[in-house]
């Protein structure tokens, strides 16, 4: 189908940007209103339209939650709760999450262009195939998340609906219910569609990260593949290795400039994440072991998945990029410079010492990003269900 034409790689015969990595995560954006037209009356049209997925995402959802378990408290089973209070702690943070990422856009935009700068320097089909792989990549892995984050939000609303209840049970002042059927029917489909607002919020708050830092990626192992051709041309003269030298410098600076561009916001969005991701996983997993039946089971699994992946990937990707700095400089030690210039083994020990620091992001200030922070934040969730199962909770809220 022409719409996943994108999953795969393009021929080495068609123009490809790394922006078009970005394609369906823009698409996504324009659907949920934040990428109005620059003018025009269709612009403030639009703009109607951004106000509707924050007024109901951002706002109604965290307070109708809270607003339910004042007035309806008594009326929850301990599944049907633990399933509300799990998506309730995650909607706080999907919240924070979206607002970041959507007044900090500007910043995806000026890094895309930085990018831009490293494809003109694409020297041959070797890099090109690279840049398209890596353009498949990201759009492969937005759908997958598509896929998951829409599967977890479609499964619990049909398991809660068709065993007669609210997929969520979020305070609505207009319908009760428990009315009969057609008003149980109307709110769910209600619920359906504001909790749709926020996970597609949420998929785009924990998406960007992991496809730009794919993005750096792949460009890191173009710079290496030039790193590793440095004067092995006979036909250059020394004048035209030291420019190739210094380009690789300036292409690792724009890179450099690619990560301290969108910095502010993965350190806050990933710290928000960090910050709930174990209470959130270990409330999920004592609903699954202790409270559910077969199909609100699948729908809990469908969320910790969803969990796991807000983080999960985007920190594994942050550790390789660890090492591509690593990889990187061993590639320019390793390269032909024994019988160089003076000026150019200057520069290379120069281009080395900087190389050397590795590219690291920070969530909040406080946490490294990398798989180690991501698992020691998690292991909350183990240790929710080892109360849970030596104070014998489960049972007491049978």
């Amino acid at each position: 189908m022409a719409v996943f034409r994108l999953i795969k790689p393009a021929p080495l015969t068609e123009e490809v940007q790394s922006r078009q990595g970005n394609v369906y995560l823009y698409r996504a954006m324009w659907l949920i209103g934040w990428i109005p037209p620059k003018e025009g009356v269709l612009r403030y049209v639009y703009l109607f339209w951004t106000c509707v997925p924050f007024a109901f995402g951002v706002f109604y959802l965290p307070v109708g939650f809270i607003i339910s378990y004042v007035q309806e408290f008594k009326n929850f089973t301990p599944g049907e709760f633990l399933t509300s209070l799990q998506v309730c702690i995650n909607v706080y943070g999907a919240s924070v999450k979206s607002t970041i990422t959507y007044l900090f856009l500007w910043r995806l935009r000026k890094t895309e262009l930085l990018l831009d700068a490293l494809d003109k320097r694409l020297a041959n089909d070797s890099d090109r195939e690279r840049i398209h792989n890596m353009v498949a990549r990201c759009n492969y892995a937005f759908l997958i998340y598509s896929f998951i984050y829409c599967g977890y939000a479609g499964s619990t609303f049909l398991s809660y609906a068709l065993s007669g209840r609210p997929p969520w049970s979020v305070y609505n002042p207009f319908i009760d219910w428990r009315d009969g059927m057609g008003s149980l029917w109307i709110q769910a489909i209600f619920e359906y569609i504001t909790m749709s607002f926020a996970v597609l919020q949420d998929q785009l708050s924990d998406t960007y990260p992991l496809m730009f830092t794919i993005m750096f990626r792949a460009h890191m192992e173009v710079l290496k593949d030039h790193v590793r051709n440095l004067r092995t041309d006979p036909e250059r003269s020394e004048a035209d290795n030291y420019q190739d030298l210094v380009n690789c410098v300036l292409d690792h600076k724009t890179i450099l400039k690619c990560c301290d561009m969108i910095r502010p916001m993965i350190s806050r969005t990933i710290f928000v994440q960090f910050a709930l991701i174990g209470s959130v996983l270990g409330l999920t997993l004592v609903n699954v072991f202790f409270f559910s039946n077969f199909w609100k089971g699948v729908a809990s699994l469908l969320f910790v998945i969803t969990i796991l992946l807000q983080t999960f990937p985007f920190c594994y990707t942050c550790n390789m990029l660890i090492d591509d700095a690593q990889n990187l400089s061993n590639e320019i030690f390793q390269s032909n410079w024994v019988d160089a210039e003076p000026r150019y083994k200057a520069t290379l020990v120069h281009f080395m010492h900087h190389v050397q620091q590795p590219i690291i992001f920070i969530a909040g200030g406080i946490f490294p990003i990398s798989m180690n922070s991501n698992i020691s934040v998690a292991k909350f969730a183990f240790s929710i269900i080892t109360i849970v199962r030596q104070m014998n909770l489960a049972e007491q809220f049978q």
